[in-house]
């Protein structure tokens, strides 16, 4: 058959839209549509259960080349690499430089390190890259903001010493003059004079990037993939439009700006967002017209430099979506984040250690994060191929989608008066910090799904020892600031709390009536209730519900969940009550139409689909006294 080159599927006729529309409406029966296949998302628009070729005509992202302006398919032609970076807190230069040279050689070639401004010399820089050549790793620094300048005159004295080539050198330092606005409602220091004096301490750097938009912060507070991305865009034009008034050339200012971005869980939605993001940068660079000054051949019709509009990208895996119980989850979370960001074209990226939320990263889990990234490349190899999404029905959709909801964004806080006003207005704040409320709102009802945590949890786990009430608990926030506050953290407290509570409360399931429907019910409850620690105990079956209140019973179980069919729960569910007689409580799994009759017998406790997991459970460990 291999030797006759048959057509594949050659015998099928084309089917139309019309016609898929027919069969959909038809399997159906009668339900809506819109309702049931249609999904709305968070970042406000819909997205169809099924894109076909026609979907593309009109978009102009599919016209769009690798490497050429607006860059929405990445900035490189040739390939799709990306650098594997690993954070060092520099406690001593000395350990901090022995573990760079040691993760150097295990595939890692971006280090970023975080260094303490008492101590900043040029001895510490020279002990702190000693045998680490620049010329082959980016280096990245981040410092207290105050020492930004310092910190880049003594690197370039550094550079300079050793005998480098400074136009080939890459890296960056973390100046964020609004990120502590954000995160600390502080303003500190002039943004224009320290700005204007990090360019020209960095001017022969042209490959440092110096003025950075963290809205990784935005990501992590728990904002909407829009929200991040629109307030970074409104954040770089900030740069942009204080530094050129202050007579800055746009395209240095530009060439400067560094993104560092989260990546959330939304696979498809992220590679929407970073293919918008350079395209929706690269036409607010153009804006300014940046003039190019060099002999190059990446110019626009008017000498605009297009070089200027490459949007620079670092990204991270998101810290919102980490958990704390069934941990190891976690690296199925940052792997697919990885995924993502690498098949979207990131210039550089850190997946953040699955134990991040209890402990401190230590060689095991950070070996770990940097071979997620290795797999990506040596196995996969992402970093061959250059926008895989490009001309998918669907992404091209998603990026346009995305592309107008971020933009509508920026073009808000540009006419509420830029960034910073709306930073300082505390604005911003007040809009993450309410998506924040709305996920941790759809994380208790399940509507956002966070595996180990609110669905699927490790019946048998138990928090250790070494997890402290500190890492459950949101921090204190004084003022309209972001704080870090996990999807998963309110479930983890509720946890956490009864397995320190000393007791082992236990509900245990009574299955009886129809059999499918009562298993159904009975793994769906126990799943409900194992998410806040308490015991569940599962039954195959009983013939009668006699037999069954007799086991509950004996199994001092303080919660008894009768788990049947709708039809049953009108005669079982009072049987079991009368049987009970308020030894246990009693709960009924689902929603029955005949729930108001029941009710009125004194029967009040239903879970469902559609009941708030979290307050139903805290409500039920205040009955047992937890």
């Amino acid at each position: 058959m291999a030797d006759s080159k048959e057509k594949l599927f050659s015998d099928f006729s084309p089917v139309s839209t019309e016609q898929w529309m027919e069969k959909v409406t038809a399997d159906l029966k009668g339900a809506d549509f819109e309702k049931k296949l249609v999904w709305r998302t968070n970042e406000g628009f819909k997205v169809k259960p099924f894109y076909r070729m026609e979907d593309l005509e009109g978009l102009k992202t599919t016209d769009a080349l690798p490497g050429e302006f607006p860059y929405l398919r990445g900035t490189k032609k040739d390939n799709n690499e990306w650098l594997v970076r690993q954070e060092i807190k520099v406690e001593c230069p000395k350990e901090a430089n022995a573990k760079a040279l040691d993760i150097l050689n295990k595939g890692v070639d971006s280090l970023s390190f975080h260094v303490k401004a008492k101590e900043l010399n040029a001895e510490y820089i020279e002990t702190l890259l000693k045998d680490i050549c620049a010329e082959c790793v980016e280096l990245n620094f981040s410092i207290c903001q105050g020492h930004v300048v310092e910190l880049a005159e003594l690197l370039v004295a550094y550079f300079q010493k050793k005998d480098y080539d400074l136009t080939k050198l890459q890296g960056s330092i973390n100046y964020d003059y609004f990120n502590k606005m954000l995160a600390k409602g502080k303003e500190k220091g002039d943004m224009v004079a320290t700005a204007k004096a990090l360019l020209e301490a960095t001017a022969s750097l042209p490959k440092y990037r110096v003025l950075n938009v963290n809205a990784l912060t935005l990501n992590n507070a728990g904002s909407y993939i829009f929200q991040e991305l629109g307030y970074a865009l409104a954040w770089g034009n900030e740069y942009m439009n204080q530094l050129v008034d202050a007579g800055l050339p746009a395209a240095m200012v530009a060439k400067k700006i560094k993104f560092n971005f989260g990546i959330s869980s939304n696979y498809f939605l992220e590679i929407a967002k970073f293919r918008a993001a350079r395209m929706l940068w690269a036409n607010i660079v153009a804006s300014y017209s940046p003039e190019c000054l060099r002999d190059c051949d990446n110019k626009g019709k008017d000498n605009e430099c297009r070089c200027a509009a490459k949007m620079k990208i670092h990204a991270e895996t998101s810290s919102f979506n980490l958990t704390l119980f069934d941990a190891h989850v976690n690296l199925l979370r940052t792997q697919t984040e990885a995924m993502s960001a690498a098949l979207a074209g990131v210039d550089s990226m850190t997946v953040t250690p699955f134990d991040k939320t209890y402990d401190a990263p230590n060689e095991f889990s950070e070996r770990m994060a940097r071979n997620q990234q290795l797999l990506l490349k040596e196995e996969s190899h992402f970093d061959k191929v250059i926008d895989p999404a490009a001309g998918s029905y669907y992404i091209e959709n998603l990026t346009v989608s995305i592309a107008k909801q971020a933009w509508d964004l920026f073009l808000a806080v540009e006419e509420d008066g830029g960034f910073y006003a709306s930073v300082k207005a505390g604005k911003v704040q007040a809009a993450v910090n309410e998506s924040n409320k709305a996920r941790h709102a759809a994380v208790a009802k399940r509507k956002e799904v966070l595996l180990g945590t609110n669905q699927f949890p490790n019946f048998t786990e138990v928090a250790p020892k070494e997890i402290t009430a500190e890492a459950v608990t949101r921090p204190a926030a004084e003022g309209n600031v972001l704080t870090p506050y996990r999807g998963a953290m309110a479930f983890e407290a509720m946890r956490l709390h009864v397995d320190r509570s000393g007791k082992q409360p236990k509900a245990f399931m009574l299955t009886c009536g129809n059999l499918a429907m009562a298993r159904a019910r009975a793994q769906f409850s126990c799943n409900f209730f194992a998410c806040a620690g308490i015991r569940v105990q599962d039954n195959t079956f009983f013939k009668s519900i006699e037999e069954g209140v007799k086991a509950a019973l004996e199994s001092k179980a303080e919660i008894v969940v009768v788990c049947a069919s709708d039809d049953d729960y009108a005669e079982a569910a009072p049987k079991v009550k009368e049987l009970l007689a308020g030894k246990a409580i009693l709960v009924v799994a689902g929603a029955p139409a005949c729930a108001p009759e029941l009710e009125a017998q004194g029967i009040t406790n239903f879970i469902s689909v559609k009941s708030n997991v979290l307050e139903t459970l805290k409500f039920y460990l205040k009955e047992m006294g937890i």
